[in-house]
């Protein structure tokens, strides 16, 4: 599909990956760009339609897909992060927390947006997952979990909604700049970076998106023994 004249939707578009996307969208010709968020007085940007959304409430997200049938580009990229492992957590919160928006969530929004898609000739759904879709760390690993079941989603719904036409297209970053990894203190890519190579997926009908060496390292290694991802395992 093309950018220009397209009707998107961005979940989590106030600010980070998700503004960098609306905004990213407007200069690319699209014909309306929603922006996704839970308070849509904190959307501020111009040339955008700022949507009330929780991904996380099944009857709001019905309603505002009854509500925005024109939409033809679906852009899944809210997201949490409780930073919490799975022993040290205390109890399963931030986990159940993390899998609420980032698998359910995203469930939810593919759901129901589905035949809107159908309905408007196919289009795209893109899913922002992550390098930890691939991978873990010990101290995201509810987080890592989480993406990593996104990822097989995003994989399913691919198969699913191929006979309609739409394209889903996967997205895996290491480390966005953005206030999710402020405390890593390693490069990061720039939000307004991941934004540009997916929409140039979407045109360009690419089913994954590696953004940088760290998700296509890990990607690499996925056929490789556990000791490669994971060097503390090596004795």
């Amino acid at each position: 599909m093309q950018i220009p004249g397209s009707v998107a939707l961005v979940t989590g578009a106030n600010r980070g990956l998700g503004r960098a996307f609306t905004r990213a969208l407007v200069a690319r010709g699209a014909r309306t760009v929603y922006a996704g968020a839970r308070d849509p007085s904190t959307v501020t940007d111009p040339g955008v339609v700022p949507i009330e959304l929780d991904i996380t409430d099944p009857e709001q997200v019905a309603a505002v897909a009854r509500r925005l049938d024109d939409v033809t580009l679906l852009v899944n990229n809210a997201g949490v992060s409780g930073s919490a492992s799975f022993l040290g957590a205390g109890t399963s919160d931030p986990a159940r927390a993390e899998m609420e928006t980032n698998y359910f969530g995203t469930l939810s929004m593919s759901r129901a947006f589905a035949p809107v898609l159908a309905r408007n000739g196919g289009g795209a759904l893109v899913n922002v997952l992550s390098v930890l879709s691939f991978m873990t760390l010990p101290q995201v690993g509810s987080y890592s979990a989480s993406k990593a079941a996104a990822w097989s989603l995003t994989n399913a719904l691919r198969l699913d909604l191929a006979a309609q036409g739409t394209l889903v297209v996967g997205v895996h970053a290491g480390f966005i700049d953005t206030d999710m990894a402020a405390a890593v203190p390693l490069p990061k890519i720039a939000p307004e970076d991941v934004a540009g190579q997916t929409l140039d997926a979407v045109e360009a009908g690419t089913y994954e998106v590696l953004v940088d060496h760290y998700s296509r390292d890990a990607k690499a290694a996925l056929s490789a023994d556990p000791e490669v991802l994971y060097p503390a395992l090596r004795t």
